[in-house]
């Protein structure tokens, strides 16, 4: 998984998001504190999954995102986030797409699982 450098540069989100089409696919677009800082587009269901060691953050940059929970579903807009708890299994979903930013320890897989989640991608 890619670690970036620091830049001391502003880091423009939309471009950022312009650039590529995939969904569930995320995208380092920085670094802070040892954690990936990541856009990605969402449409569909992801997987169940859930992470044992971290906690998993959410930002609705655009359009709706669907968190389930097993007991509940919680439903971001723009400007809204959610931190999923360390060990809580979780699927998003969005029936549009949505953009998200993502917040998470560098080197943990996105399903918390290594065998089925997708590779991050510095852009």
């Amino acid at each position: 998984m890619a670690k970036m450098k620091k830049t001391g540069e502003a880091v423009n989100l939309e471009e950022k998001l312009q650039s590529f089409t995939d969904h569930w696919g995320p995208k380092i677009v920085s670094n802070y504190n040892d954690c990936d800082i990541m856009v990605v587009k969402g449409k569909g269901e992801f997987n169940w999954h859930r992470h044992d060691d971290t906690d998993d953050f959410f930002l609705v940059l655009k359009g709706v995102l669907q968190i389930e929970l097993r007991d509940r579903t919680v439903v971001l807009h723009p400007g809204e986030l959610f931190v999923v708890p360390q060990g809580v299994e979780h699927r998003p979903v969005a029936e549009g797409e949505v953009h998200l930013l993502l917040i998470e320890p560098v080197g943990v897989p996105n399903t918390g699982d290594p065998k089925t989640a997708a590779q991050k991608v510095a852009i």
